[in-house]
């Protein structure tokens, strides 16, 4: 047999991979959940006003609706200065892991800071908050012989990543739900280490978890708690140490968990704990261990951030009023806003494609920039517009956007509620 024919023999039994990559991507179209990344530049200094340069020539001027950058801090005069000063200072990149080479002052500054926020003896930092979570559910449970964690069935992909990595046993317990939670704690050996895994602040819903009656649980069923603060952190609490300072509530959570890309505006993740269980997360995480550390640059504005937030009340106040102010828009308008008690504005669409198709047409003709939620970050047929108002966004910002929203729910045949 000749090398064409081997060539032409194995061609006709390998795997198309092409067949399989296009397969998978026309199946998410077909389904309306086909992600496109919208490519905008932020105004310094003038946020939520941006620039849009999809779909029409030169960058053409949007209202962002749908940051994480939840108190505009990304764009704060001392971040900029702090991150400013930092570059000059150190330069660029950290230059390696936190072990060799990456420990720079600003990260040993900015971990007892967070320590000081949360009131716990230490903390340390991630790459993100993704992996803050992942790295740490993972090893914390690797660590206790035997482990079972207890997680919210609406806990972030990062959290069930971190858990599913760990091998260890878990239950799924009913979100918010006390008495499932204690049902499947009940049930378990005494003797077994238990973990409940949780988030303060549910962002697709705006909803809160009830961290008292988790803890009172915990203490009852000798269970460590866990509490993902990442939507909360800077902008709860008189410090803004998150949901559990404003509840009184953090002495009681052994691993509070939290991000510094959102409400503090920068990038990375953190957890803060006693000094045992941050030595031991540190000592034994891969996620941590092998990777380059965070960029002093970053770290200085994260910095200067968390500073500023400890004692300045100005930008959390400001985006409550808007969160409020909004709600209220929204629900005169017939709109079908969905209950909530945070700064979190989600309005129900319940279905993908039309979901996508109202974002779209808010970013072409309204110059409004908000992304559609669909399956697998919500459930099917509860997709929905998030909008996440901040301390800048104005009143005239939003009575333009009901009225938007309002026209394209007429355009599109779906209902509106009558106004209370």
């Amino acid at each position: 047999m000749d090398r064409a024919q081997t060539r032409s023999r194995k061609a006709e039994r390998d795997v198309n991979y092409d067949q399989i990559f296009d397969k998978a991507i026309d199946r998410l179209h077909s389904e309306g959940r086909y992600r496109v990344f919208i490519d905008i530049m932020r105004n310094k200094g003038a946020f939520p006003n941006a620039r849009c340069f999809a779909g029409h020539n030169g960058p053409k001027p949007i209202t962002v609706w749908c940051s994480n950058d939840y108190l505009a801090m990304g764009q704060h005069p001392k971040v900029i200065e702090a991150m400013e000063n930092a570059l000059h200072d150190v330069g660029a990149g950290s230059g390696g892991t936190r072990n060799i080479g990456g420990n720079t002052h600003f990260h040993v500054e900015l971990e007892q800071e967070l320590a000081d926020l949360h009131g716990k003896e230490g903390a340390l930092l991630f790459t993100s908050g993704y992996v803050s979570n992942d790295a740490t559910l993972s090893t914390l449970a690797k660590l206790l012989p035997g482990c079972v964690i207890y997680s919210d069935e609406l806990n972030h992909a990062s959290m069930i990543a971190g858990i599913r990595n760990s091998g260890c046993e878990k239950h799924v317990f009913r979100h918010n739900d006390m008495e499932h939670l204690e049902e499947l704690l009940a049930a378990e050996d005494p003797d077994t280490p238990k973990v409940i895994a949780f988030e303060s602040v549910y962002s697709m819903d705006g909803d809160v978890a009830p961290i008292h009656a988790i803890c009172d649980l915990a203490e009852k069923y000798n269970a460590l708690t866990y509490i993902d603060e990442v939507h909360a952190v800077g902008m709860y609490g008189k410090r803004g140490g998150g949901i559990s300072e404003r509840d009184d509530a953090a002495d009681r959570i052994d691993i509070i968990e939290g991000t510094l890309g959102k409400a503090f505006g920068v990038m990375g993740g953190y957890i803060a704990a006693d000094t045992k269980v941050i030595d031991c997360i540190r000592s034994y995480a891969p996620g941590f261990i092998f990777t380059t550390s965070l960029s002093p640059v970053l770290v200085a504005g994260v910095l200067a951030s968390v500073k500023h937030l400890k004692s300045s009340s100005e930008e959390r106040d400001a985006q409550q009023d808007a969160a409020h102010s909004l709600k209220g828009k929204l629900a005169q308008a017939g709109l079908p806003v969905m209950p909530s008690t945070t700064h979190i504005v989600p309005v129900m669409v319940g279905d993908p494609v039309r979901a996508k198709k109202i974002s779209d047409i808010l970013l072409a003709e309204y110059g409004v920039y908000v992304q559609p939620i669909n399956f697998p970050t919500v459930p099917r047929g509860t997709e929905r517009l998030r909008f996440t108002p901040g301390p800048n966004h104005t009143e005239e910002m939003m009575d333009d956007l009901a009225k938007a929203l309002v026209e394209i729910w007429d355009r599109l045949d779906l209902e509106l509620r009558k106004a209370a």
